[in-house]
């Protein structure tokens, strides 16, 4: 007997993705900080029932209370690689809560690897496709601050529908994000930068409010690489009306 889709379950299935999955394989030290911290600092997100290892129940919503013990704004990064942005961010504002989303399993390791002498109490990643993260499992209005630093450009014309910054991904920001909350990105892919300008300069929910590097933003190693080629960073920060 064919089991009809469940509601949501085709379009999960056909989701274009913007990402490309690593090998999981780590260093043995990544490996050693993953098995001793992820209970404490990975979030248990429950998968779809069809879903991969990186998928999200549709009916689970983030409970940062619950996570992190405490009300304070939320800071989420899409996309936090090896953590670089995600702990600055965390050690400049203790009084702020901070949480990764990546897909990568290696870059949490070694994120967690890198403050594993000097934990961040108020710091948490979680393992997941971060579009669909930020679709589902994000409380409207519960951000103050979403960051998209340096997603993958899919620089080649017929890939460009893989890019994250999208109009699909600019209404599941706008939801998350609370009024006065921020949308802060970058990108060393000069067209990319124009896209980024000319989907949300048009989008009435934003405003853009500077073209500086963000506040908390270290020189990460994406931005380092572009900068050996010369390419010209775009820093974009966009506040929710």
């Amino acid at each position: 007997m064919t089991v009809p889709p469940q509601p949501g379950e085709a379009r999960r299935r056909s989701r274009t993705r913007s990402f490309t999955r690593r090998g999981s394989r780590m260093p043995e030290g990544h490996q050693r900080a993953y098995d001793v911290m992820a209970a404490d600092f990975v979030v248990p997100v429950p998968r779809a029932a069809s879903g991969d290892d990186t998928s999200v129940d549709p009916a689970y919503r983030l409970d940062p209370v619950s996570v992190f013990g405490r009300s304070v704004p939320l800071v989420v990064e899409v996309g936090s690689g090896s953590g670089d942005a995600l702990r600055a961010g965390a050690q400049a504002r203790a009084d702020w809560d901070f949480l990764g989303l990546e897909v990568w399993r290696p870059g949490i390791g070694q994120t967690l690897a890198r403050m594993r002498s000097a934990p961040l109490t108020n710091l948490r990643l979680a393992e997941v496709d971060a579009a669909l993260a930020v679709e589902t499992m994000l409380r409207a209005a519960s951000v103050r601050e979403l960051w998209t630093f340096f997603p993958d450009p899919w620089p080649k014309r017929r890939h460009h529908e893989r890019r994250l910054v999208n109009p699909g991904f600019a209404d599941a920001a706008a939801a998350v994000l609370e009024p006065g909350g921020v949308w802060r990105l970058a990108t060393d892919w000069a067209a990319y930068g124009r896209a980024m300008r000319g989907l949300l300069d048009a989008d009435d929910r934003f405003t853009l409010t500077s073209t500086e590097p963000a506040p908390l933003r270290p020189v990460t190693r994406f931005e380092r690489k572009g900068l050996d080629v010369d390419r010209v960073i775009t820093d974009l920060s966009y506040t929710r009306r």
